[in-house]
């Protein structure tokens, strides 16, 4: 009989094998549906789970035969990690524990040592960062008002970014359930900053998913105005209006993919965020599964499909409105070489400096955002 613990692992991947949606969700569902376990073996099991996916490429290469969940956390208990990846002869892309096509994109863009850096730091665990409510907080105040709770610092870079020193339950806290901060990344919390709002104008937040950078945006707004939540998936706008209620946002207005409302905007936002659908690379700490699904062919239809979301988004701009278009992804294909097209072949122009928080991916996912003026 395995020991409690190997049992849910295996089992976890059992049906993670066949479902092959997102991890966090796959272990999040699993755990709801397993009461018997407790923090501690929830938090282990997670645990294993993530460090087996990053490094499944490192462990098969040690697996000579049937590569199964099983044989690699054989060689998860066995193998010495830091040896392994510092072994010159390794090829670059097992030592990273990464897709050759993958690694291969990063050293054609950024060099081979810059290409190794980026793969093993996505293999780390991510930073965690709340984001304080300045609708109802200063992140100041929140700072000191929650130190008891939350062991926390301020972070370097996003105005209202908290960096959280030891991990605690916090969505069990009042001060979340009260609105007082969100969970996001600082990364993503610069991107927000880009779309400098003002009060009375008129946001467009057109792939808004759950909200996360509405919500961002929201306060510099001051409830007046109108910030506007569009996705085509019904569902997670769902989740979005929660967060909205909570976060004590008056102003915004949730759009359906099918609200005739939509029509009526075109020609009329100061601004549109574009918050694209792309490879997700710049959040491999939080997915280390998505860099197992990539392929040529799938960056290829995603850069298709970003050029044509932003070329429906723009239609809603009124004249020198702006567009901020962002990604979390460490792919130049997919961020410069998108504004570059964008300019060429849209009537769009860049305005000022773009943002790239790659050369801050030990603090903060890998975001690209950049705002265009339309012509």
């Amino acid at each position: 009989m395995l020991p409690f613990r190997q049992y849910h692992l295996f089992q976890l991947f059992a049906i993670f094998k066949t479902d092959r949606g997102p991890l966090d969700l796959t272990i999040a569902r699993y755990f709801r549906q397993h009461k018997a376990l407790g923090s501690k073996d929830r938090k282990k099991i997670a645990e294993i789970v993530y460090h087996l996916v990053r490094w499944s490429g490192l462990f098969d290469y040690f697996i000579p035969h049937k590569k199964d969940w099983e044989s690699r956390y054989e060689v998860y208990q066995k193998l010495d990690l830091a040896e392994a990846i510092k072994n010159p002869d390794l090829p670059l892309h097992i030592r990273t524990s990464f897709p050759k096509v993958l690694i291969d994109y990063w050293v054609q863009s950024y060099g081979a040592a810059e290409a190794e850096k980026l793969a093993l730091m996505s293999n780390d665990r991510a930073p965690i960062t709340l984001r304080a409510n300045a609708l109802k907080i200063s992140r100041e105040d929140f700072i000191e008002r929650f130190k008891s709770e939350i062991e926390m610092e301020a972070a370097s870079t996003a105005p209202y970014a908290i960096r959280v020193l030891k991990r605690t339950s916090l969505f069990q806290l009042d001060a979340f359930k009260e609105g007082f901060f969100e969970m996001q990344d600082e990364a993503s919390q610069l991107i927000a900053e880009l779309v400098s709002a003002e009060p009375r104008q008129k946001v467009l937040d057109y792939c808004a998913g759950s909200g996360g950078k509405s919500l961002a945006i929201a306060p510099r707004m001051k409830n007046q105005g109108v910030l506007y939540l569009h996705d085509i998936r019904e569902g997670i706008l769902i989740q979005a209006k929660k967060r909205l209620k909570r976060a004590g946002i008056q102003n915004a207005q949730i759009l359906s993919p099918n609200d005739p409302q939509i029509n009526s905007l075109k020609g009329n936002m100061d601004w549109v965020l574009v918050d694209a659908p792309c490879s997700g690379s710049g959040t491999y700490r939080r997915n280390p599964d998505l860099k197992w699904k990539f392929s040529k062919e799938m960056l290829e239809n995603l850069i298709e499909t970003q050029r044509m979301i932003v070329k429906e988004a723009m239609s809603y701009l009124k004249p020198q409105g702006r567009l901020v278009y962002a990604t979390c992804s460490l792919f130049q294909e997919e961020n410069e070489k998108q504004v570059d097209y964008f300019e060429k072949n849209l009537s769009l122009k860049l305005d000022g400096e773009v943002i790239k928080t790659k050369n801050k991916y030990a603090e903060m996912d890998g975001f690209f955002g950049a705002i265009l003026v339309k012509n």
